[in-house]
């Protein structure tokens, strides 16, 4: 059957490009091999299906109501591969995403636009400092600061974090600007929690220091600097209201803090086809688009 029906099809590209050699041409294969497959239709088909003279091809009568079957065949073809490309390339379903919660600001205003424009597409926002478990969660997309650990996701770098040392006036006001590496080492340091008591070097720095408050949340970190606690590493678009409102004020050290990469990592594929579905390279597009246009 499935011979059959490629013979079919072979037969409508015939009779729609006028010629075997330009059926060939459009189906990337030799003149002979097309007129292989209307004589062996026209076998077992037990009819004549066309009229073949040196100047042009024309459909004997039976050929003519034959290739009507053979072209309505090819068109609805056609149109299921249109609608499976429109599938493909239109974001649909559900698009679930893991984030911190301090990205989960930049959401709205880089996904807004696209579920507009897409109906068919629901958002789940898995939003947590912690390690999300991705696959119980059945995590389409998940964004992720700096080094990355061993993963079998696939990870694309889409923008860049500048962060800096903050503190709240009232602080800086009791303890004084922590202008030296002896001073910044004294101070209160407010840090994300990474499972263990001991000091930290403080990034790009040969700076040791010890925190003495530790949250899981950098939203909480923020809070609690913003209390006048202490000193924290906090992103510069994430306080950027915060320092504009008088609550906190970037420190002017020597001290620079390095670069944090923002990846969009997303699982395997099991088919091996490194294609993503339509909803996450749209969602990834906008993401990207959102932190370039935050670097400017």
């Amino acid at each position: 059957m499935f011979d059959q029906l490629k013979r079919m099809a072979v037969l409508a590209a015939v009779v729609r490009h006028g010629s075997f050699a330009a059926a060939a041409r459009q189906l990337r294969t030799s003149t002979s091999a097309v007129s292989q497959q209307v004589r062996a239709l026209e076998k077992d088909m037990g009819v004549t299906l066309l009229h073949r003279s040196t100047r042009k091809l024309s459909l004997t009568p039976a050929g003519e109501r034959f290739h009507a079957g053979c072209a309505a065949m090819v068109a609805a073809a056609e149109t299921a591969q249109a609608q499976l490309l429109q599938l493909r390339d239109a974001p649909e379903g559900e698009l679930r995403i893991a984030m911190t919660v301090g990205f989960g600001r930049r959401v709205g205003p880089a996904l807004a636009p696209l579920l507009v424009a897409h109906p068919g597409l629901r958002l789940h926002l898995q939003v947590e400092d912690g390690f999300t478990d991705l696959v119980a969660h059945r995590i389409d997309l998940a964004i992720r600061f700096g080094r990355l650990p061993d993963s079998p996701w696939v990870a694309q770098r889409i923008g860049t974090v500048h962060t800096s040392l903050y503190a709240a006036p009232g602080y800086l006001a009791q303890r004084g600007v922590p202008a030296t590496p002896e001073a910044l080492q004294a101070a209160d340091w407010l840090m994300l929690q990474d499972g263990t008591d001991q000091a930290r070097r403080l990034p790009g720095s040969d700076i040791s220091v010890q925190p003495r408050y530790a949250s899981n949340n950098q939203l909480t970190l923020q809070q609690l600097c913003e209390a006048g606690l202490g000193v924290a590493p906090l992103g510069d678009e994430d306080v950027a209201e915060a320092v504009a409102a008088g609550r906190l004020l970037r420190l002017d050290t020597d001290l620079v803090l390095p670069e944090l990469p923002v990846w969009a990592m997303t699982p395997q594929r099991q088919d091996g086809n490194p294609g993503q579905p339509a909803k996450v390279r749209h969602a990834i597009a906008a993401l990207k688009a959102q932190l370039a246009e935050a670097a400017r």
